[in-house]
């Protein structure tokens, strides 16, 4: 279970290949990212966008006192704290739950770390080929209008449908402000296939993230604390599949209730 990664200017087919799932079918996004110019977009004008009806964005909204949250103990780095969202993705936030009161992430790895991009982890097989849900088997989490892929956002990796969730997840780690592409950039070249709210778009320019993973995968938190963590494992050493040399364990996933 992957997920895609468009390249900010150019991509290659073996990195097409490496990842499956994304806003869309995955012939309209290569379609897309073969029209992304091999140099900065940032001549879109974006007052010409006839942009989506804003939407309220849930992404920061902090945890109330005695509210569940999820808690990622890491290894020689720290903790991760992430604001779960289980009246937007119900499902989502219900198996991540369920998996760690159940210690299913516990001593298993984060499998695959890109810069400026995200980290992933949630297999037990260690390298992206297992994991299952509550359930048993996969399942659909779907996407909510008021979540999006900004950075620090926690989300379900697929196998090209949110359909096909299981317990994989990847945290999104792109810089502070950093866009690969704006939300105008991807609306320009898809001739408007691709659009979002203004107020989202503006967020991303704010904030950063990967906007164009938006409508392919379940959001279901964010993290609040702990993105200091997520910065330092983005700096491990991989090898040629994104792997890290040396192992980033999660030595457990606990819900807990926030103290405020």
């Amino acid at each position: 279970m992957l997920i895609k990664k468009i390249a900010a200017v150019s991509v290659s087919a073996a990195m097409l290949a490496a990842f499956a799932g994304c806003k869309g079918e995955d012939a309209t996004i290569e379609e897309l990212v073969d029209e992304i110019q091999t140099e900065a977009t940032s001549a879109v004008d974006e007052s010409t966008i006839p942009w989506l009806p804003d939407v309220e964005i849930h992404n920061f909204d902090m945890p109330a006192a005695g509210e569940k949250i999820a808690v990622i103990t890491v290894k020689d780095y720290g903790e991760i704290k992430i604001k779960l969202f289980p009246n937007d993705a119900p499902k989502g936030v219900e198996n991540f739950i369920g998996l760690a009161d159940m210690e299913y992430y516990n001593e298993i790895i984060f499998h695959r770390v890109i810069p400026n991009f995200m980290i992933q982890g949630g297999d037990p097989r260690g390298d992206g080929t297992g994991g299952k849900s509550i359930w048993g088997d996969s399942f659909d989490g779907g996407t909510s209008e008021n979540l999006y892929h900004f950075t620090g956002a926690v989300a379900y990796a697929n196998s090209g449908a949110t359909s096909t969730n299981g317990s994989q997840f990847y945290i999104v780690n792109t810089p502070d402000g950093y866009l690969e592409n704006t939300c105008a950039d991807y609306y320009t070249y898809s001739n408007g296939e691709y659009n979002w709210p203004k107020n989202v778009a503006e967020k991303y320019n704010e904030v950063g993230g990967v906007p164009y993973l938006d409508g392919g995968y379940t959001v279901f938190g964010q993290v609040f604390e702990g993105m200091d963590v997520v910065r330092a494992i983005a700096e491990v050493e991989t090898n040629d599949s994104d792997k890290p040399l040396t192992q980033v364990v999660m030595e457990n996933v606990r819900i807990e209730e926030y103290a405020g």
